[in-house]
Formats: C-alpha cells, sequence, structure tokens
C-alpha cells in the first residue's frame, strides 16, 4: 500500500535519520515492485526528499542469485551520497557463475520445520524437482488448486517443489505457504529452518530465536547476508575513491562454500 501502509511511513522515518545525522552515504533497501508502485510516483517521491536532503541518488535492482547467494531473489537498492562530496555512486558488479541449491545444502545441519499434512504430501510426492501444480494429472489438478484452476495466470510457485542444479525461488516468511511454495528438491517436506538459513547464506553458528514460525519469518524477511556484505564492500570502495572493478579482484576468493557465509574475515 506504499505510503498508505504503516510500514511505508518507515521511510519517512529513514528520511528523517538522514536528515538529523547527515551521512556521507545513505543506504534503502526494499522489493523490486516498489518500482512500479503507484506508477512510478512511490520511488519517485523517495528520491525527491532525499535530493532536497542534499543527497545525489541513484537505485538499482540486484539479482542476488549472481552475488554468491543460491537464491533467485531481486532487490531494489537506493544510495543516496550527500552532494558536498566528490563519491560516485557504484554498486556489486555481478558474477558470471550461480550457486545451485546442491552446492548451497551440502553438509546442511539438521533443524526443526515444518511438515506436510498428510494429504499434501501425497500431492507433493507426484511433483518432480522443479516442477509446479501442473506436473499433476487434471482431476488432481482441479482438486488441489480448486478456484484457482480456472483463473489466469501461471501460479508457478504453487506446489512447487524446488530443483538442485537452480537456485532457490524466493524466499517467504514460510516454506509451505500455498502460493508459494518451496519444497525440497528430494524429500517430500518444506524447507528446514536451517536450509532456509543457508540459502540466505547466514552461518550455521547464526542462532534465530523464537517458535518455529518466527524462525522461518526472521530469515525469509532478512536481506541475505551475502548481499548485504558485497553493498556494503562496494560502499567502502566508494568512499575509499576506489569504484572501478568493485568486486571482481574478490571473485575467486568468496565461491561459496559451507563453512563461509558471512566472509567476516
Amino acid at each position: 500500500m506504499g505510503f498508505e501502509d504503516t510500514r511505508g511511513t518507515l521511510f519517512y522515518e529513514f528520511a528523517r535519520c538522514v536528515k538529523e545525522v547527515k551521512p556521507k552515504i545513505a543506504i534503502g533497501e526494499n522489493v523490486k515492485g516498489l518500482l512500479s508502485h503507484d506508477e512510478g510516483r512511490t520511488i519517485k517521491t523517495m528520491v525527491n526528499v532525499l535530493e532536497e536532503l542534499g543527497y545525489d541518488v541513484e537505485y538499482k535492482i540486484l539479482r542476488s542469485q549472481y552475488l554468491d547467494i543460491p537464491q533467485k531473489r531481486e532487490r531494489l537498492i537506493i544510495i543516496g551520497v550527500r552532494k558536498d562530496l566528490d563519491i560516485k555512486i557504484s554498486f556489486p558488479k555481478e558474477k558470471d557463475y550461480i550457486i545451485p541449491l546442491r552446492e548451497a545444502l551440502l553438509k546442511c545441519p539438521k533443524s526443526g520445520g515444518q511438515e506436510y499434512p498428510e494429504k499434501k504430501k501425497k500431492i507433493m510426492e507426484l511433483i518432480p524437482p522443479g516442477g509446479y501444480w501442473r506436473e499433476l494429472p487434471v482431476d488432481l489438478q482441479k482438486e488441489y488448486m480448486g478456484a484457482s484452476f480456472y483463473m489466469g495466470g501461471g501460479k508457478t510457485g504453487m506446489a512447487r517443489r524446488l530443483a538442485w542444479d537452480e537456485p532457490s525461488l524466493t524466499l517467504t516468511c514460510s516454506p509451505a505457504q500455498k502460493q508459494t511454495e518451496r519444497c525440497h528438491p528430494e524429500e517430500t517436506r518444506p524447507l528446514s529452518v536451517r536450509e532456509y538459513a543457508r540459502i540466505q547464506t547466514f552461518p550455521d553458528d547464526w542462532k534465530f530465536s523464537g517458535s518455529v514460525a518466527q524462525q522461518y519469518k526472521q530469515i525469509g524477511n532478512a536481506v541475505p547476508v551475502n548481499l548485504g556484505y558485497y553493498i556494503g564492500d562496494s560502499i567502502i570502495k566508494m568512499l575509499d575513491g576506489e569504484v572501478e572493478d568493485v568486486i571482481e579482484e574478490r571473485a575467486e576468493m568468496v565461491h561459496f562454500q559451507p563453512q563461509l557465509f558471512s566472509f567476516a574475515t
């Protein structure tokens, strides 16, 4: 709902903080849909507010699957630089490889997670890796989809099983939501909490609090750790005046490894 949503007003709190602190660089993150919200007027308002506060502003969609994250997760990153500074805005450069789910979940620690009811499990057992509800026999498609069967759109997230050789689809606050199913590629169950954390590139020793549902929500709502790393690395290079080849020099060093997620070395 944009600025009509309670969460939308957080932008004005962000702008208030920027106004009071006057940081050299301000960074904002949001969903890709912000670009088209209200026919582009919402993002235009945000940019105008930051410019009035004395910042040059640029924004870009970053694709996580090309930044050492085993997940197809697109996020809008907004960067503002104070106009009195000679700093060129730069964004992380995409890699020429992806991290498949098989590599991401290698030797993943066991943990709790949601389970399917028996009826749904029988349905999901019929879905091959990378498939979704259209893989079912037509009579089961109609039964599972209900009224949605007769509506338009691909609805490719429904009864979706992930594939080993691809990054995960975007994680949500729950792996077993009907519209955005995230079933394990091989076992007929939703992704576990630790698998969720792996896909978001949290370290294996990172602790999450609360119920299983709350832990899924914390992880699903987070900015992927490696995305935060690359944005931070770009900002440091900007401050140091090193905007050329911001990330390329590290490509060899930071290939995804199960024991290395946060790059906090």
